[in-house]
């Protein structure tokens, strides 16, 4: 917008930018305390390019050989690497004939990305007739099959099975709910790569700010908007910000979409606290940053711990929400990768248990966790690391609720399952006010940095649309 020649002003409600994937520094340790996977780098190719620009204006990226690390149990690990050939080489070596199957999956998992990724989700949800096209009409049954009906056609080892319904869980819901279209996740994983910018994905943030400051955006923070004011007409005429009136022309909101809404009259708003209270959320989290006084052995940069009952898990998280009795969990070590993340001969953890939005936060449950986690990841590890913790820190429902005014304190927006796609989500553009415009996560296309990114491009893209012509 700012490149169309609007003056565009981003008024933040935290001290520091980039909302969930903001930065935590303790002790010469350096976190990102939100997103730490770099998927679909083409996404982030599209938005600089834009501007003239290209990701490495602004940071390096590495691909990650090997990409994660999956324990399954005690001494029962699959390591995934960075080529697409030698993972074809560990499927069939956990199961004969597998990688013949593989290699069909991610091909047709390709064709999705292509059709998806660079057409389908650039648009804005507002009609049905979105989604047919003469590619996505050939695969209309893939809209009512699931990922999880599709990667067990095939393939029958358990821990491959759990390799290849991984992906989906970056779009917010089990593989069970997830139409079989969205495979194309399979392909960012094995095609595209898991990549890591140096200095972690705060310098995204960083090389975004640059960008908007060097096209004439402001930035505002410790901003709370306190209401949004329309006029006899119902159009937006400004904003309240402590205690002070702002005018505008034009209001993009990034922030939660519920939370967005109360800050308008009742009448005003289009959806009820009925409607938000039955949608499918994608999970909330716990998360804990570690430091710790010595290296790890036996992890990868992305290491995720399958060694439960995902089944189990994921109904704890969707259908009976609770605190899961065995919770999987995921830990990020970038300080192998990258040694600006710990200081020398120290190792920086991020740990990450996914759960139901809207339950109970105490820090007594987060201590019982971070004790469950820990003794699992020693006995699976075969090491003691207790012992080397120097400091930690949790962020959960609670702080989600606090920070973003997150609803339930959800971690990730909506779950990506069909009764949720495209023009079922909630609208890019609000039908009773006019110019108000949403952007992110509870909006098209859905959850995730990259749909996030695109979501701004959608957002940005009918706004000038509606307003230039």
């Amino acid at each position: 917008m700012a490149k169309a020649g609007y003056n565009v002003t981003v008024y933040e409600k935290n001290s520091t930018l980039g909302g969930r994937a903001r930065q935590y520094l303790n002790e010469g340790f350096t976190f990102d305390i939100g997103p730490t996977w770099y998927w679909m780098p083409d996404v982030f190719e599209k938005f600089f390019a834009d501007f003239g620009k290209k990701p490495s204006d602004y940071y390096t990226l590495e691909k990650l050989d090997p990409a994660y690390q999956v324990y399954f149990g005690e001494n029962d690990s699959i390591t995934i690497p960075g080529s697409f050939e030698e993972i074809c080489e560990i499927f069939e070596k956990e199961e004969k004939g597998s990688s013949k199957h593989l290699r069909k999956f991610i091909k047709a998992a390709k064709d999705n990305y292509d059709i998806a990724v660079k057409d389908i989700v650039y648009r804005p949800g507002i009609s049905p007739l979105e989604l047919v096209t003469p590619q996505t009409a050939v695969r209309v049954g893939q809209f009512f099959s699931t990922i999880k009906k599709q990667v067990r056609k095939k393939i029958k080892n358990q821990k491959l099975i759990q390799i290849l319904e991984f992906p989906v869980l970056f779009l917010g819901a089990k593989p069970s709910n997830t139409p079989a279209f969205y495979n194309f996740m399979n392909y960012a994983d094995f095609g595209l790569g898991t990549w890591h910018p140096k200095g972690g994905m705060y310098k995204v943030i960083e090389g975004m700010v640059t960008l908007a400051k060097q096209l004439g955006v402001e930035f505002k923070n410790n901003s709370a908007v306190q209401s949004i004011n329309v006029n006899e007409k119902n159009e937006v005429k400004s904003i309240t910000i402590n205690n002070e009136e702002i005018a505008t022309d034009l209001l993009l909101s990034g922030a939660d979409y519920h939370h967005t809404e109360t800050l308008l009259n009742t009448n005003l708003r289009q959806y009820s606290d009925k409607y938000w209270d039955k949608r499918i959320f994608a999970p909330s989290s716990l998360l804990f940053y570690v430091g710790f006084s010595e290296k790890l052995k036996n992890v990868e940069h992305h290491t995720l711990f399958f060694d439960t009952s995902f089944d189990v898990h994921a109904k704890d998280i969707y259908d009976t929400p609770r605190w899961p009795d065995n919770p999987l969990f995921y830990a990020s070590f970038p300080s192998i990768t990258d040694s600006s993340f710990a200081p020398e001969g120290k190792e920086a953890g991020t740990f990450l248990i996914p759960l139901a939005p809207g339950i109970e936060d105490t820090k007594e449950i987060r201590e019982k966790y971070f004790n469950i986690i820990i003794e699992r990841l020693e006995r699976l590890t075969n090491q003691d690391v207790k012992q080397n913790i120097i400091f930690k820190e949790s962020y959960c429902v609670n702080d989600f609720i606090e920070d973003y005014n997150s609803y339930k304190g959800n971690a990730y927006g909506l779950a990506n399952i069909l009764t949720q796609t495209a023009f079922l989500r909630p609208n890019i553009k609000s039908k009773k006010v006019k110019n108000l415009y949403f952007t992110g996560q509870l909006t098209v296309p859905g959850p995730g940095v990259p749909p996030s990114l695109i979501s701004g491009k959608i957002a940005s893209d009918l706004i000038l649309k509606n307003h230039l012509s």
